[in-house]
């Protein structure tokens, strides 16, 4: 069991931190606060992507004649790399349109508390 948590401590550790992601953005009531989850989860997934895509001794994906042409697996897959770049782009807009969202909530409604938004959203 400690040598499965040895090996796999980055992956558990992102499945916890998506976890508290999850549960922030499903359980609590403030808006904030589910905009936080939201942002864990962004996170966690991007750090999920990068953590895969390592290859323990490999280099980066620049002819080394180190390594050689021969040897493929010496060198890292910069796809995933170059996917997560583009991911953290969306994953701010996204954290940053929320926020400005519920700054305009707020403005109107008076509470980022979702029961009583909800409440004075029915009476209009």
């Amino acid at each position: 069991m400690l040598e499965f948590i040895q090996d796999y401590y980055a992956f558990i550790f992102l499945a916890l931190l998506f976890t508290i992601g999850l549960y922030g953005m499903m359980v609590k009531q403030n808006l904030v606060k589910k905009a936080l989850g939201m942002a864990i989860v962004q996170a966690t997934v991007i750090m999920f992507w990068i953590v895969s895509a390592y290859k323990d001794g490999a280099g980066i994906p620049i002819f080394d004649k180190r390594y050689g042409v021969e040897n493929p697996e010496m060198y890292i897959n910069p796809l995933p790399h170059a996917m997560m770049l583009t991911a953290v782009v969306v994953a701010i807009i996204t954290f940053g349109l929320s926020l400005a969202l519920i700054i305009a909530i707020y403005r109107e409604y008076n509470t980022l508390h979702e029961p009583e938004l909800l409440d004075q959203m029915k009476d209009i």
